[in-house]
């Protein structure tokens, strides 16, 4: 508990309480700030889009070679996000294997730009979603389904009807741990979309930056970054629990 805490007691103790809601309000905290919630909130929206129907294949659909499958995407969460980086911009950079094509075909350049920071964002949080949604959609009965089947109902019908008013838990606990992941990116950011103010530069670049020069600065960014991950964690606190 002391080797966990400390560390986070100290940033506390350590905080210029007396200046913190001044510091808050410097432009480039806030700019910082916005772009953050911004490519987070966009992040999680991709993860949404991709990472339900892939949690939905894993659950539901017999695949051959499915553990590798699954193994392949949780990669991320065990990579290191330096690397995942470099992986990015190997393959969207604009002499990458597909960036280059976006490039010479729609004129679409990725790397050091605030989309290229959704992406980076979006490749290191969409683990947490999918495994998040599968775990759901496995507990869920599927009994349910069956009865709606039997009544006629179509199988989009069944999955907006039924199967995502059952799985809607963990939907939302898999998106905010997104969220939170993808709001604390760095290493992938840094690598891929580097560190622009304004574009590229989110809190936590934000923080190594200020940590050079300005080290009360850093702690008051952190401390926001703080805020944010106790309160997730406080929200979800009850759906761990309650959990069987």
């Amino acid at each position: 508990m002391v080797f966990l805490t400390l560390p986070l007691a100290g940033l506390l103790v350590r905080a210029p309480w007396s200046t913190l809601v001044e510091r808050l309000g410097e432009p480039h905290v806030l700019e910082a700030l916005r772009l953050s919630l911004v490519t987070a909130t966009l992040a999680t929206l991709v993860c949404l889009l991709l990472g339900v129907p892939l949690a939905w294949l894993l659950a539901r659909v017999d695949l051959p070679g499915r553990r590798l499958v699954r193994a392949l995407i949780t990669v991320p969460l065990v990579l290191p996000p330096v690397v995942g980086g470099v992986a990015l911009l190997l393959v969207l950079g604009r002499r990458g294997l597909i960036g280059q094509w976006l490039d010479a075909t729609f004129g679409i350049t990725l790397p050091f730009t605030t989309a290229g920071v959704v992406v980076a964002e979006a490749f290191v949080a969409m683990p947490f979603l999918v495994i998040s949604v599968e775990g759901a959609l496995r507990a869920a009965d599927l009994r349910f389904e069956e009865a709606a089947a039997t009544l006629g109902a179509s199988r989009w019908i069944i999955f907006r009807r039924v199967t995502l008013p059952l799985i809607a838990p963990g939907i939302v606990a898999g998106a905010v741990l997104c969220w939170a992941r993808a709001l604390g990116e760095f290493g992938a950011t840094i690598t891929f979309a580097g560190n622009f103010p304004g574009r590229t530069q989110t809190m936590p670049l934000a923080v190594y930056l200020a940590l050079e020069t300005e080290p009360e600065a850093a702690i008051v960014l952190s401390l926001v970054l703080l805020a944010v991950s106790v309160i997730i964690l406080a929200g979800l606190r009850e759906r761990w629990v309650s959990a069987p």
